[in-house]
């Protein structure tokens, strides 16, 4: 009785020790609710499974507010930011600045209020950009934002929903410019760019990396008021969970500069345009750049 009993305890403490390491040994991605974000929460899924003995969900099509709540609660672990959102959005500052000044203060702030580690760029920079077809800008000789504040008011303008509502999009955009829409639209990937090929709408908020550019002929006025910061991708990730995982810090460093502007352009493409998955671009992207075996 006493060696059966001796067995039991055995086995319990084994399940104990090691039963739950691979539950334990675990982080949750979040993504936002666009393509890019798809691609970049499945690159960081894929890549730490192979190189780490950390699994990995994924909670995707999360609001840009929501996911940045998410990550500061502990609902989610990490994911790829964007520079000029929480400069803009989240800390709500509006001087213009210089992309390395931009990084310097996230980074500060993000990581003293919320504990939440910033690492060096991933290597694109995916800001907003306001666009029109050729032919609305031949006639109106549209170049610049200003031009376009000249006519605006008879444009149906259409974009994301963050764009549209967002502090560090259309709201003070309009206020700097002292520009207005006849009607905004909020319109998310592919949707967009059938709208604007249609006529359905006459101005386009777009996001620089946007696969469908590659096969849609737009003209991207200037922002010659300078009111879009520079939006690096950036991976954050709580403190707390670097300290659990540790291995995690080395090999997420790795992914800084890996990705720029025209390979973001190029995957986004492959997904919207192609028809390729997220989960198949990301480890085409892996593959590629002998991240993973």
């Amino acid at each position: 009785m006493k060696k059966i009993c001796l067995i039991i305890l055995t086995l319990i403490i084994f399940v104990f020790l090691f039963g739950c390491s691979d539950e334990d040994r675990h982080i949750v991605i979040g993504t936002m609710d666009y393509t890019e974000q798809y691609i970049l929460g499945n690159i960081l899924s894929q890549y730490i499974e192979a190189n780490t003995n950390v699994k990995t969900t994924m909670t995707v099509d999360m609001a840009s507010d929501m996911i940045f709540a998410a990550i500061r609660t502990g609902v989610v672990d990490t994911y790829v930011e964007y520079t000029g959102t929480i400069y803009r959005y989240y800390i709500a500052l509006s001087e213009s600045r210089t992309a390395e000044e931009i990084f310097d203060i996230t980074s500060g702030v993000i990581k003293e209020d919320y504990d939440i580690h910033m690492f060096d760029p991933l290597g694109f920079n995916n800001t907003y950009q306001l666009a029109v077809r050729r032919e609305t800008a031949a006639e109106f000789n549209l170049k610049t934002i200003s031009d376009l504040a000249e006519v605006s008011e008879d444009f149906i303008f259409g974009g994301s929903g963050d764009l549209i509502r967002r502090d560090d999009g259309l709201p003070n955009l309009k206020r700097l410019y002292n520009m207005t829409f006849k009607e905004e639209i909020p319109l998310f990937g592919i949707d967009r760019y059938i709208a604007i090929t249609r006529d359905e709408i006459q101005v386009v908020g777009i996001f620089s990396t946007d696969g469908n550019l590659v096969t849609h002929e737009l003209v991207i006025l200037e922002d010659d008021k300078n009111f879009f910061p520079p939006y690096e991708g950036v991976i954050i990730i709580r403190e707390e969970t670097m300290d659990e995982f540790p291995e995690l810090q080395r090999i997420l460093a790795k992914l800084s500069g890996m990705i720029t502007d025209d390979t973001m352009r190029e995957l986004n493409y492959r997904v919207d345009i192609l028809g390729d998955t997220p989960e198949e671009v990301a480890e085409y992207f892996l593959r590629r750049n002998n991240l993973i075996d």
